[in-house]
């Protein structure tokens, strides 16, 4: 029988007394045994704290990273990680490959453009997030690569360059103008894995965050040669396949080296974008073990959009998902913006002031949902001119709510 159920159901017996045919000797064994398990059981249930998340996006690196000394950029990280530690955060996603390029020290990838000093960012965030406590994720887009200007200048050590001369059109694909490294090889899995590896055994991060740049588009040119190749009639099956296959590469990786890590997914809030544009099956991934532990979907939608409105969309998620933990994706970009996909929802965010708020206060009552992530540190903290007020307004009432409902969560210990 397995080990974690013999321990169990020990205690049960125990507890219950029914201990009597165990021999005294053997008997102060189990005993101890029972209550270390249960102390143990105790402490999870008590440590389980909800997870107050925001995104770092690459973006927000030209004004903190470029031209920047180390010194400045350690001081900038340094007061960002304590607004989301004051704030009531707990942890940050770190964006250190958005285009097939690194923000850390790495060999298989070039350095990120706006990395124009010699030192290395992943490892002063990661120790600026510690210090106070956050959680700190590397989070990376596994696909999304460089302009043919961009990857033509690369050095030939790089496997990347390499392939533009030498797999140019299968292993990398130009969509346009840029170019996407396409999963439906194992070479290419195997680079995009091999780079996690890298991260993860040189870097003390708590995890690895990857979100929704799946296949870049729909045409069958992106891969036509694959799957001519693949005996297969389904190509959008033949996708779906070839980004699982990816997924769980990752996952395993990640899991053969540093088993307690966190891999998680943030994909699209809309399950048909998800499965027949993006080729990502989110429900697989959400009920079947091996592909993450925790997963984000980016529900960055209104009340009342047309298409996907919020509430109805939130309680689906929190229907479908079985395996990882489920924390909700929030938009905070669009406050004060017009939404234009919404339909008869495009004036919400800029007519009604209250949407975050509100959205956490649903989240809060949610069954199965095991915290909130804000997209994005710069909406939150550092927001335009021209919505700052609108911020500003929510931000009291955002503070206060997320304060509320984070204290440690016991019911969802073992979910």
């Amino acid at each position: 029988m397995n080990q974690k159920l013999i321990i169990p159901i020990l205690c049960c017996l125990l507890l219950c007394g029914c201990d009597s045919q165990i021999p005294p000797e053997q008997n102060y064994y189990i005993q101890q045994i029972a209550h270390l398990h249960l102390e143990n059981t105790l402490e999870e249930v008590t440590e389980k704290t909800p997870v107050r998340a925001v995104w770092i996006p690459f973006l927000i690196y030209e004004h903190w990273m470029h031209d920047r000394s180390e010194t400045q950029f350690r001081e900038t990280v340094r007061q960002a990680f304590q607004n989301c530690a004051d704030f009531g955060l707990n942890t940050v996603f770190l964006h250190v490959r958005a285009y097939c390029d690194a923000y850390y020290q790495s060999d298989l990838f070039p350095k990120g453009a706006y990395l124009t000093q010699n030192y290395d960012p992943l490892a002063i965030m990661l120790e600026e997030a510690h210090a106070l406590n956050l959680s700190a994720h590397a989070w990376i887009n596994p696909m999304r690569g460089q302009t043919e200007q961009q990857i033509s200048a690369l050095d030939q050590k790089y496997l990347l360059r390499q392939w533009y001369d030498q797999k140019n059109g299968s292993y990398l694909v130009n969509q346009d103008g840029r170019y996407y490294l396409n999963p439906a090889y194992s070479e290419v899995r195997q680079l995009i894995a091999d780079g996690i590896t890298e991260i993860i055994n040189h870097y003390d991060v708590d995890g690895i965050h990857i979100d929704d740049y799946f296949y870049p588009t729909t045409s069958p040119e992106f891969d036509q040669q694959a799957f001519s190749e693949s005996n297969l009639s389904d190509l959008s099956e033949f996708r779906r396949q070839n980004c699982s296959a990816l997924v769980k590469l990752l996952y395993q990786t990640m899991k053969e080296h540093h088993p307690d890590m966190i891999f998680s997914i943030s994909p699209q809030g809309n399950f048909q974008i998800n499965y027949d544009q993006l080729y990502a099956d989110v429900k697989l991934w959400s009920t079947e073990p091996g592909y993450c532990d925790m997963i984000i979907p980016q529900i960055y939608y209104g009340f009342e959009n047309a298409v996907c409105p919020f509430a109805e969309t939130a309680q689906a998620w929190a229907d479908l998902v079985t395996i990882p933990e489920l924390v909700i994706g929030l938009g905070v970009y669009k406050i004060g913006l017009s939404d234009q996909w919404a339909g008869k929802g495009k004036s919400e965010w800029l007519t009604d002031s209250t949407v975050i708020s509100r959205q956490l206060e649903f989240v809060s009552e949610l069954e199965n949902a095991d915290g909130i992530a804000f997209y994005s540190y710069s909406s939150l903290f550092e927001p335009d001119q021209a919505v700052s007020a609108l911020i500003n307004d929510q931000k009291q009432q955002i503070h206060d709510l997320i304060q509320k409902n984070s204290a440690p969560d016991a019911s969802g210990a073992e979910s």
